[in-house]
């Protein structure tokens, strides 16, 4: 996964934790310790997609806009990364028996990652962040 992909994911379940709430690229930046201007590029990416939204002015930045039981973390990386999905061999013609099986087993585990990821939403990423916590807590 992508550098993009993992700031948008994060900045997604930043802002969804709290939907009224407005964040600064500089808060989201600093608490996942990530460049604010590389941030602020994939902000504007969410931001094209419906997913944030921006408001200007003071105590500005962004809200969360989505729907987070309908958004994957799929659909997160598809913004930032080719997700087809065509699983190609190099030099299929000359490829060995080894390199093959190799190739079959690496599509498999992209097919179930894929799979797992598009079964993901970011109010799942909610759900699990509470549990975490709340294991945090007991312990």
């Amino acid at each position: 996964m992508q550098k993009s992909s993992r700031l948008a994911i994060f900045a997604l379940i930043e802002l969804a934790s709290d939907p009224e709430k407005q964040v600064s690229v500089a808060e989201i930046g600093e608490k996942f310790r990530v460049s604010t201007h590389h941030l602020a590029k994939v902000m504007h990416t969410l931001g094209r997609a419906g997913l944030v939204k921006s408001v200007r002015g003071v105590g500005g930045g962004y809200c969360f806009s989505g729907n987070a039981r309908r958004v994957t973390l799929l659909d997160v990386i598809a913004l930032f990364e080719d997700v087809s999905g065509d699983c190609k061999l190099n030099d299929e013609g000359k490829a060995t028996d080894v390199e093959w099986a190799v190739f079959d087993i690496m599509c498999e585990i992209d097919d179930i990652a894929k799979a797992t990821l598009g079964a993901t939403t970011i109010s799942t990423m909610l759900m699990q962040i509470e549990r975490r916590k709340g294991r945090a807590a007991a312990e």
